[in-house]
């Protein structure tokens, strides 16, 4: 798209389906390298990715020519594929249905990176539930309550 200028950062979270503690320490690292190079693969700039054990933060530089809804399906079926074909657990591994997308002015970057770094010690004052609501309240989204995190 020649004469195309865009700088689009948003922040995607989903969770881990049932909100079960399945992304251990033990294999995150792993699996957050594999949906760094699923993103970079897609031609997206990843700026940071942390999370949880039932859910993950991913800051993205997007470009307007996919929807986020296709590089977030893209990014949940690849890297449950990934993670069921590793066996790390006796069940299926599946992400929630859905995410939150919000986006960020550049001037804010720095701050949300720190927000996504700082996960762990974020959690242990709020519940994912409950961040997730705050989300969806400070960006203004209508939200059904019985659909937060299915």
């Amino acid at each position: 798209m020649a004469n195309t200028y865009t700088q689009v950062y948003v922040m995607i979270v989903f969770g881990t389906r049932g909100r079960k503690n399945l992304i251990t320490n033990e294999h995150e690292e792993e699996i957050y390298k594999y949906i760094s190079g699923i993103i970079s693969n897609k031609s997206k700039k990843i700026l940071q990715i942390n999370g949880m054990p039932d859910h993950v933060h991913i800051l993205v530089s997007l470009k307007p020519d996919k929807a986020i809804s296709d590089l977030v399906r893209d990014i949940k079926s690849n890297s449950s594929k990934f993670i069921n074909e590793s066996k790390w657990f006796a069940e299926k591994f599946n992400w929630q249905k859905g995410f939150g997308a919000f986006s960020y002015s550049h001037s804010q970057i720095e701050d949300v990176i720190n927000y996504i770094k700082d996960q762990k010690v974020h959690h242990k004052r709020i519940s994912f539930k409950d961040e997730y609501k705050k989300l969806l309240d400070y960006f203004e989204i209508e939200y059904d309550e019985k659909y937060i995190l299915e």
